[in-house]
Formats: C-alpha cells, structure tokens, sequence
C-alpha cells in the first residue's frame, strides 16, 4: 500500500523535479527541485517512479505487458490475422524518445546532493544507473544506434543536444559501465524482497542485457570481439546468482503464472503485486473466459517427448490426429501451458485461432469468481525469475563454445529437476546433445544452427513460452524468417481436426477437405511476410530527422529506412 501511495505522489514530485533546468521561476509550494532532495526516503520515492516503466508484469486493466501476446509476431502463435513488421516510417513518436534517460540522469545527479552516508548515495546511484541501463538498452534493441546523454542536458546545449548517433557498442559499454557499478554499490536488500530493486534484480537483468546483445553481435556480424566480452558478462552476471544461493526452482511452473500471492516464492527475483480494487489485470481472464490467439502446431511441436528427444526421434510420440496424441508422453511443461481439449470457433465460446489454448496463466479457484472476470484479475506477475536467468547462463556459455555438463546440471538441468516436470538430464558428449549417454540430432533443426545451440534455443522456448521473449530471441539470432507464414507454413497451422467430428463449426479453415490442421490466417492478403532485413530494426521518426536539420545537423536513418 505504501508503494501505490509513493508512486501517487511521484507524479507531482517528478513533473517538478525535471523543469528546474528549463523554468526561471520554480512552482511555489514544497515540491520543488530545491526542496525534494531532502532524505533517502524522498529519493526512494522518486525511484519508484521507474518502476511501471520497466517492470510491467501483467500490465493493468486490458493490457498484458510482456506476457501472452505482448510481443506476438513471432512463430509461437498463430493468428486469424498476424501482426505485420513496420511497413511505414512514423512521422512521429515510434519510441524514440529519451526522457526516460534524461529522468535516470537528473536521479543520479541530485542523488549527489542529498544528506546520506557514501554507502546510501553510492546504492542510490546504483539504481539511476540501472534504470539508465535498462532505457538505453530499450533504445538500442529498437534503433541500434542511438546518442548517449550521459548527463542532463539544458537548452544551451544545442550540440549534445543535437549529437550524432554513436555506434551502438560505444553505447553498450556504457550500459555495461552502469551494470558493473550497479551490481558492485546496489544493496544485496532492500525494502521487501521481490518488490524493490536489490542487488539480484539487477545481476538479474544483466544477464538479460547482456545475452541479447552478446548474441546480437554475434549473429549480425557487429563485432565479434564485444560480442564474446557481452557474453562473458551475461555468463558471469548470472552466475553470480546462481552462486548466491538466494534463489532456487520452484516445485511449481505453473504457480509463478497464477498466483494471488509470489511473497516467497524463491524462484521469483522480482514481480508486480496486484491487489483486488487498487491496481488488476486481465490476464486470467482471456486465457479462460475470451476467444484468444492459439499456440501454432510449430510451437507445440517444440516439446520434447518424456524421454528427452524430440518428437521426430522420439518412439514415444503418438502423432497429432487427437489432442491426448499431442500431449501424451510429453515434457510435462505442455500439460502446464496448455489446455488439454481443442477450443473451435462455434463450439466454444472461448476457443482459440488455433484449437491449441493456453492455460498458464489461469488460477482455477478464481475463474468464476468476479476478481476471475474481465479486467479485474488481482494474480500477481513475475518481474524477472530465476529459471530465465538458468537460462541465460546455458546459452551464453553455450556461445561462448566451453559449455561444460556442469554448467547444464546448474542451469537446464536444474529446471528439468523441477518437481512437476522431472525431464532426463540433457547431456553434452563431443560437443552435441545427448540423453542417457546417447548423442542425438533433431532432423528437423534449422541447417544452420549447430545441434547443442537448437537444444539450447529449443529449451529457452520451452521454459519462457508465452512469457515475451520469442521476438527478441529470434532479432538476436537473426531468423526472423522463422515468422514469415508462407515460408514456414507450420506458424499458420493449428490442430488437425476431423470435420465431421464437430457440429457449430464457425470460421474454421482447414488445410484438407473433410480433414487437416487448422488454418488461422486462411486469406492470402493476410499473410505475414519477411521481405527485408531492414526491419530488424526500427525507423526514426520523420519530425526528429527534419529537427536535426533545422539545426544545421544531420540525424541518420536507418539502413534499408531512407
């Protein structure tokens, strides 16, 4: 409660707080830049200005953050109507916007003057330069190139003002600056675990930040030497809390996804409380009461069969002509994911695009209640969990080719031992995958990724389904054509279904006549196609490049963009 008060009072504080350098005359009342900066309680509260910005969760009311949907145009689902690329440059906004640096820098700077011991401004500090991070890494995984403002700026300083773009390796060194005295100076505790900002949340992050783009180097042919020194930091940054011994795997997969309480949850590192009447969410709700976008046959066929192989090696896989085919005998992380009947259009009113419905998200126990409807769900949301971090430590040292079986029992196979899934333990034998002292190749794998590296990808999409990843992994990798729906007909398939087996169907394509899969985006002019590189990143708004040059100074557009 104490929090949502904070963050009421933060609206006014803040507005204040970054005109002191554009206004002569400053508002007349207590909240002034010269009056706030008074206690470490106050500079706290301004903190937790940052934190909607980057800790999203669920989001509020009708939107779901990062997870289900929130960044869909990826192959794990399949729509009646698939999200596009960019298309089009803005004339305005599109994100390129650096308030949010500018906000971090005047935090770090007042911190500064505030009366508190070294040890408080230096974990203060800490935090500005953390949220500075996490904006500028924001700012790069969108446009790349972006100008580093490493201070706050006033209206005499046309020329910084109005800087060039620096490469996007000299702005990562200076997140990664941030990082390394964050994680040095920002307190191992502070406020209540979970929900504030501590020393793990950052390392955390790290290991996010620095996986991305250690691998975005690498795969686009950036600069391979940062990549590796990337790497190694994301590597390092996660085992810093594995060895930490504060966090563990939870018994429960599902319980981090639906749960009205992850106080103590010890797999959580970070989430977003929600509470009945003051700030909810409707997350619970779609996945149970509203027609949803399905999972595509691709994703489903992404999970291993209970013995470890994949399902085009595996004797266990029973086919998919029925839904118990398609889960039996699966990696038990299907059966906590997704439904275990097909929801058709004309048959259920919540149905999906696909037949393939997700119910990870779902707490039963309130699901006819009235906090269970609508926008009005009060489960709370995981931040950032221990099992992505596990994973960000198997795939960077992975990449970085020294990965050990040590370091998969730690990491991979850590989850697999969770108590609900209990998967045998991946192996690395020469280099390549194997179970039970058998090396495998999945003959279904992209030819141009190494066989451990798709077990390794395979398994990152496995654990983090439906929780806002895929896109960025697939940027990263460079294989946004895995999106492309006529390129990669799977994406636009769901369930295969007999006809005659269900009477109401409404609006259900199928790929057969009497029978096939599920064809959610059946119209040709609803096709997704990846026609061009250029959209790994985004364009610059028009009104910033016409604004350069009515300075007399150049702001460059991105390739392919002009």
């Amino acid at each position: 409660m104490r929090l949502k008060i904070y963050l009421a009072l933060f609206a006014v504080i803040v507005l204040t707080a970054c005109k002191k350098d554009f206004l002569d005359r400053y508002p007349q009342d207590d909240l002034t830049d010269d009056t706030y900066w008074t206690s470490e309680n106050n500079v706290r509260t301004f903190a937790y200005g940052f934190y909607t910005l980057y800790f999203s969760g669920y989001g509020s009311s009708y939107t779901f953050g990062r997870y289900f949907s929130g960044q869909s145009l990826n192959d794990d689902f399949a729509p009646s109507n698939p999200p596009q690329f960019t298309k089009n440059i803005p004339a305005s906004g599109g994100g390129w916007s650096f308030s949010a640096v500018r906000k971090a820098n005047l935090f770090i700077e007042r911190v500064q003057q505030v009366p508190m011991n070294d040890e408080a401004i230096k974990h203060w500090t800490g935090v500005g330069r953390f949220f500075r991070a996490l904006e500028y890494y924001d700012l790069v995984r969108t446009f790349g190139d972006v100008p580093w403002f490493g201070r706050t700026l006033t209206e005499q300083d046309v020329d910084i003002l109005y800087k060039p773009r620096d490469a996007r390796v000299v702005v990562m060194d200076s997140v990664l600056e941030d990082f390394k005295y964050a994680a040095q100076h920002v307190r191992a505790s502070d406020g209540t675990d979970g929900l504030s900002v501590n020393k793990y949340v950052v390392l955390a992050y790290m290991s996010r930040v620095f996986l991305f783009e250690g691998t975005y180097l690498k795969y686009h042919n950036i600069d391979a030497a940062r990549s590796t020194t990337y790497l190694e930091q994301a590597k390092w940054a996660a085992n810093e809390v594995i060895n930490s011994a504060k966090y563990q795997v939870a018994p429960d997969y599902r319980g981090m996804f639906n749960s009205l309480s992850l106080a103590g949850n010890k797999e959580i590192i970070m989430y977003r409380q929600y509470e009945t009447g003051l700030i909810t969410h409707s997350l619970n709700s779609y996945v149970n009461k509203e027609p949803q976008t399905g999972a595509s046959k691709n994703a489903i066929e992404s999970y291993l069969a209970e013995d470890g192989l994949p399902i085009s090696l595996s004797l266990l896989y029973q086919g998919d002509k029925t839904i118990a085919d398609v889960m039996t005998d699966r990696d038990p992380r299907m059966y906590e994911t997704f439904v275990p009947q097909l929801r058709l259009n004309g048959v259920a009113s919540n149905y999906s695009t696909s037949g393939y419905a997700v119910h990870k998200f779902l707490n039963e126990a309130i699901k006819d209640a009235p906090e269970g409807n609508s926008n009005l769900n009060p489960t709370d949301a995981p931040v950032i969990r221990y099992g992505e971090v596990l994973m960000n430590y198997a795939e960077a040292a992975a990449e970085l080719g020294n990965i050990t079986q040590a370091d998969l029992d730690k990491s991979i196979n850590a989850l697999r031992d969770r108590a609900d899934v209990q998967m045998p333990h991946l192996q690395v034998i020469g280099g390549q995958p194997a179970i039970n002292g058998n090396v495998y190749d999945d003959p279904e794998r992209d030819p141009t990724v190494p066989s451990f590296i798709w077990e390794i990808r395979r398994e990152r999409r496995v654990e983090l389904m439906m929780e806002g990843f895929r896109l960025d992994d697939l940027k990263r990798w460079k294989k946004l054509e895995y999106t492309d729906t006529q390129n990669n007909p799977d994406i636009n398939r769901g369930a295969w279904i007999k006809l005659s087996d269900y009477a109401g169907l409404k609006d259900v394509k199928i790929d057969g006549v009497d029978e096939g899969y599920i064809i959610p985006a059946s119209k040709p002019e609803t096709q997704r196609l990846f026609v061009d590189e250029k959209v790994y990143l985004e364009p610059l708004p028009l009104d910033q490049i016409k604004l350069y040059s009515d300075q007399g100074k150049v702001l460059t557009q991105n390739p392919g963009w002009n």
